[in-house]
């Protein structure tokens, strides 16, 4: 089936390039900076091996980029890499990658990012026994209403907010290489242990997830002042900068925590800064990483409303939530109907805490699952369409897009495994299920109008 074309109003070119590197920065950068450099030096056992990891999870992740920016150079479109499994897999899979993102993976991640907010924000301005969740609450409707408010302000508050962010790693780099406890990174201690290769799997699951959110870059190339070409040097550009934080981030730690020091705490970034600068500089690292999990849930508002409103775009079924107010640059519905599945999460967490961040995290089969789906449309799109324009092709085709689609394949692949292991895995079953149930109610109607 043909994909429909936009009518009516549609998502205009507002949107500059440093607020789009903003955006890609904002989303990738969160709270799992701040965690997972001790999970990867504790699994990997060494220096060199935890340092190797993190370059093959920068280099994953630009395979992946890479690909991304023909995708959306050559099918610029709202709806990202909703589009592109449409094109390549058809609008029956295209809905259920939206229905993953819609029901859960997005609320999921945003109602997740607002207690990690919460948290921490509560340290500095406690305001009563759930005052987590109220400010978690709190700046989920706030954040709503700035991005209804249109994308040029969102992308404002989203450049200050990432700004913001980024200082607080400087000063975790800052405070690592100034430490009065710093160890020497003598050669010798590179490589001297030998880690298994499903340590190193593990290893670069974590690393991974902290680089993941560099896709969502797709969900603004049709919204990028500039064309294909600006696109392509926005995504590089983000993933440049995300690389080179991050491995300053971990050298910094290591250098002034060591590896035994590093891998034997779970605050790692507070623990530098305290040792350095006193314990007022570790309570204000709460400020900082409140910052980062507020930047990544804007961020995660801006791309998730966007792929409903795509695919509502698909179905006329679904038409009243394909809105765009074209003088904002937003779709108005599609961030409503995602904040109250987002607070509706929230409320769940107050009472079980435990069981939502699984809810969340088993969800990670899907997201890898569908994300392979986006490598081989590549291929497919390659083969289906040859007399495309294609302002940026991706290089070393197919090796570039086979060794992200394999990439991706093994974290889906390892994703199940660690699902099965938590006899959790009914959790991604019963969210594909209800997918597929509403996908048949949408085809029974469209049957019968």
């Amino acid at each position: 089936m043909d994909i429909k074309p936009l009518e009516l109003s549609q998502p205009q070119s507002l949107l500059g390039p440093v607020g789009a590197v903003a955006l890609i920065v904002g989303i990738v950068i969160g709270a799992g900076i701040f965690k997972t450099p001790s999970m990867v030096a504790g699994i990997a056992g060494d220096i060199g091996w935890t340092l190797v990891i993190w370059l093959v999870g920068a280099m994953v992740s630009l395979l992946g980029a890479l690909c991304y920016a023909e995708l959306c150079t050559a099918y610029p479109h709202v709806g990202g890499d909703y589009h592109f499994i449409h094109r390549a897999f058809g609008r029956r899979t295209s809905f259920l990658y939206a229905w993953s993102r819609a029901t859960i993976i997005n609320p999921g991640s945003i109602a997740l990012l607002s207690f990690v907010f919460g948290d921490y924000f509560s340290q500095i301005w406690p305001i009563g026994e759930h005052s987590n969740a109220t400010w978690a609450f709190a700046i989920v409707v706030t954040l709503t209403l700035i991005n209804i408010r249109g994308l040029k302000t969102s992308s404002r508050i989203q450049m200050l907010l990432t700004v913001f962010e980024v200082l607080g790693l400087v000063a975790v780099v800052i405070a690592g290489f100034a430490s009065p406890v710093a160890t020497t990174l003598s050669p010798s201690l590179y490589f001297s242990a030998h880690p298994s290769w499903s340590d190193l799997g593990l290893g670069l699951v974590f690393v991974l997830l902290t680089f993941g959110g560099w896709n969502e870059a797709a969900y603004v190339s049709a919204e990028l002042k500039g064309g294909s070409a600006i696109m392509v040097r926005v995504i590089l550009i983000s993933m440049g900068f995300l690389t080179a934080v991050y491995l300053f981030v971990n050298v910094a730690l290591l250098y002034g925590l060591g590896l035994d020091g590093l891998s034997n705490t779970k605050t790692a970034a507070a623990d530098m800064v305290g040792i350095s600068f006193g314990s007022w500089a570790q309570k204000a690292l709460a400020l900082f990483i409140a910052i980062a999990a507020l930047t990544s849930i804007n961020a995660t508002m801006v791309v998730g409303a966007r792929s409903s409103f795509a695919m509502a775009r698909d179905w006329s079924t679904l038409h009243r939530l394909g809105h765009w107010k074209s003088e904002t640059g937003s779709p108005t519905r599609a961030y409503v109907l995602q904040t109250l599945i987002s607070l509706g999460l929230i409320v769940m967490g107050t009472q079980e805490a435990d069981g939502f961040a699984a809810m969340v995290e088993f969800t990670a089969p899907v997201f890898w699952g569908f994300l392979c789906l986006v490598g081989l449309s590549l291929f497919l799109l390659r083969i289906r369409d040859p007399d495309r324009v294609r302002p940026f092709k991706v290089p070393l085709y197919p090796i570039t897009p086979a060794l992200f689609t394999i990439a991706c394949a093994y974290l889906t692949y390892s994703s199940l495994g660690y699902a099965i292991s938590q006899n959790a895995i009914h959790v991604s079953l019963l969210l594909l299920l209800s997918g597929l149930v509403a996908l048949l109610i949408l085809q029974l109607k469209e049957r019968t109008n």
